[in-house]
């Protein structure tokens, strides 16, 4: 997927002007941040348990080698194979690696956010075999082209008129006279469809939650069962997984589970949580002949070191996106790469380069909603501003930016200039704004004004207010 994030403002300007998609993200607004709440307040202990997972992956990142050595050894002494790949295209080519080795022409695949990183879908086809994904979400956006708007809800930003478009286009051997008016008549149209590449798959790859390197286990959580079939019909299972999904034991796993169900949808758990350990066995009735694990870098051991390793800490649970406002506004393809939202917008910098990602962290209010709502108390808000500082000291940041903050910066350093001036200009806004019940434009405010009036100053500055305050008993 060739990123598009320094393109961010005007995707978001397309985005804006999307009705459909303003339609659909209305939608997601009410429905994921109520059953998170619901979900939450059912367990009392669970600002408790968040802080037992943020000391678990703290401890777990510290000894990141440790932990990944010791799921490696456990998954080969199980019968399965490691491999390492430091980058998107060593992943790419493991798994074309081991598809011609055995013979690969379909490819079934569950929901995996690091197989879009890699661009697993492209290389495959590039190949000549047929990658089909099996999440409903992935599949219709794969029908169409298009890359997922949202990391847990894919094909949030779609209409189900548009599903039915794209199932007739794509199913043409079907009757083209039949009703697809019904999310139970797209749902069965799916299944049959899917039912048939479930059982001709060669080769079924999956994503992971978690790797447990007490056991050697990978873990997947879904709500369709379409990863058990991905993972257990094919001859040959796939994982393909960053370094830092990696959990010490059984119990730090469960602990994860308990967390993010209930920040992603809002559910004590999700329908199905999948435990997968190496080949079938002699006695075991089903499961793959080969048992792959390709565990990915692509810029996470730099990020240990470079500020930003708490992001390291994520679960993909997009509680995050699901409550940031600019997400609500624009969708996830205005983000133009793989990871959208508040996650994204840290993420995607320090994945690709902040040269290429420089209007993401741009892309908040800084309200600070997405960090109150992490289950991992990743402090999103404070990471924004070190990639907004990175980029600015960089000459990244827009020129009109840099003018302005070096202005207010020399007025600032002078505060005997700096106070009369900003309650002169206080106190002339306030008397000329009320006349006008506030500005619809204004020099040098054009970016607020752009959308909506900006109010008018009420009353004395902030500093001398505080000042008033402070000589009180």
């Amino acid at each position: 997927m060739i990123p598009r994030s320094a393109t961010f403002r005007a995707n978001s300007r397309a985005a804006l002007d999307n009705p459909e998609l303003v339609r659909a993200l209305g939608t997601m607004k009410t429905g994921f941040r109520q059953k998170r709440a619901a979900a939450v307040d059912a367990l009392p202990e669970f600002d408790a348990l968040r802080d037992r997972a943020v000391a678990m992956k703290n401890h777990t990142l510290d000894h990141l080698d440790h932990y990944l050595e010791s799921f490696a050894d456990k998954v080969e002494a199980a019968g399965g194979t490691v491999h390492w790949a430091t980058d998107a295209e060593a992943a790419r080519q493991q798994v074309l690696e081991i598809c011609r080795a055995h013979g690969a022409h379909t490819v079934t695949k569950g929901k995996s956010m690091i197989a879009e990183e890699v661009g697993l879908n492209e290389a495959l086809e590039d190949a000549g075999m047929r990658p089909v994904e099996t999440d409903l979400g992935e599949y219709i956006i794969q029908l169409r082209r298009e890359p997922p708007s949202h990391i847990i809800a894919p094909a949030i930003h779609v209409s189900k008129a548009q599903v039915a478009d794209a199932f007739r286009a794509a199913h043409g051997d079907l009757d083209p006279a039949r009703e697809l008016d019904t999310p139970r008549a797209l749902l069965d149209e799916a299944r049959a469809v899917l039912r048939h590449d479930f059982t001709a798959a060669d080769v079924g790859i999956t994503g992971a939650n978690l790797l447990i390197a007490e056991t050697g286990a990978t873990v997947i959580v879904t709500n369709e069962g379409n990863g058990d079939l991905t993972q257990l019909l094919p001859r040959v299972h796939i994982v393909l997984a960053s370094l830092e999904k990696v959990v010490p034991t059984l119990d730090d796993a469960s602990l994860i589970l308990r967390l993010l169900a209930r920040s992603a949808t809002g559910q004590t758990a999700s329908s199905y949580t999948s435990f997968s350990l190496g080949p079938r066995r002699p006695e075991d009735a089903d499961g793959p002949q080969a048992f792959h694990v390709i565990l990915l870098d692509n810029g996470r051991s730099e990020m240990l070191g470079n500020g930003f390793r708490e992001m390291l800490r994520c679960i993909r649970c997009a509680a995050c996106m699901n409550h940031c406002p600019v997400y609500g506004a624009v969708g996830g393809h205005a983000y133009g790469w793989v990871y959208p939202g508040p996650m994204g917008s840290v993420l995607t910098p320090a994945l690709i380069g902040i040269d290429k990602a420089a209007p993401l962290p741009e892309a908040s209010t800084l309200c600070g909603r997405c960090e109150a709502v992490c289950p991992m108390r990743i402090p999103l808000p404070g990471l924004l501003r070190q990639w907004r500082a990175r980029a600015h000291d960089q000459r990244l940041s827009p020129p009109a930016m840099r003018r302005g903050l070096a202005a207010w910066g020399w007025l600032a350093a002078r505060p005997r200039l700096y106070h009369p001036l900003n309650r002169l200009a206080a106190v002339a806004l306030g008397r000329l704004g009320r006349r006008r019940g506030g500005f619809a434009r204004l020099p040098l405010a054009g970016g607020w004004t752009k959308s909506r009036d900006l109010p008018a100053p009420e009353g004395d500055t902030f500093q001398a207010r505080y000042r008033r305050g402070a000589r009180r008993p």
